[in-house]
Parts: structure tokens; sequence; C-alpha cells
């Protein structure tokens, strides 16, 4: 089939908001999991050539573009004080400070509902 021959005027396949490309994805991460999607996302294309199916290169895209959101709205040195916090809190056992308990959660939650 020849482009001439094509009967679609254009791609049937719908284009991906800008935001969501595997580039833009990247650009937005910070250093230190911009080499992370790379790594997962090549892994991903290898995998789908082998098997022809893409759900893990959506997969990937899809989790990391959360994360390069994420990173935009809060911004790079937020988004890095939350994974020290994450990391802190991984190796410790212990929430990190200013947090609140799980009781004065559930307390607002209950508060709210008007429980």
């Amino acid at each position: 089939m020849t482009a001439s021959a094509n009967p679609f005027s254009e791609s049937p396949v719908p284009a991906l908001p800008p935001d969501t490309s595997p580039a833009a994805i990247r650009n937005a991460l910070i250093d230190e999991e911009r080499g992370e999607f790379e790594r997962a996302y090549r892994e991903a294309l290898a995998d789908a050539a082998e098997t022809l199916d893409l759900t893990k290169v959506l997969d990937v895209l899809r989790n990391y573009h959360r994360m390069a959101w994420l990173t935009q709205r809060q911004g790079a040195e937020a988004h890095r004080r939350m994974l020290d916090d994450v990391s802190h809190a991984m190796r410790t056992g212990q929430a990190p400070s200013g947090s609140v308990s799980e009781q004065d959660i559930n307390a607002l939650i209950q508060k709210r509902l008007g429980k």
C-alpha cells in the first residue's frame, strides 16, 4: 500500500498529548529518576519487540508520567525532599517529622463524615 492509497486523511492512531510523550516525560523528571525511566522504558520496548504487546510500555509511560506531573506541580526541590522523607521512613520505620498520626487522620475522616 502506498501513501497515496491511504484511505485516511489523517492517522487513525490518536496522538499523545504533548506532556505524555516519552521525551516529554524524561525531560520533566529529576536527574535521580531520569536514568530509572530510561532503563524501564528500554526494557519495556525490548519486551514489546519480542511479545508484540505494548502493555509494559504503556505502564512505564503511565507510571513515570505521574511522577513527572508531580515533579512539575510541586517543583524539583520539593519532590527531592519527598523522596528523602520516604527513604528515611523506609530506612528507619519512622514517619517524617511533622507527619500526622494514623489516629489523627482517622479522627479527621470521622469528623468530616459527621460521625
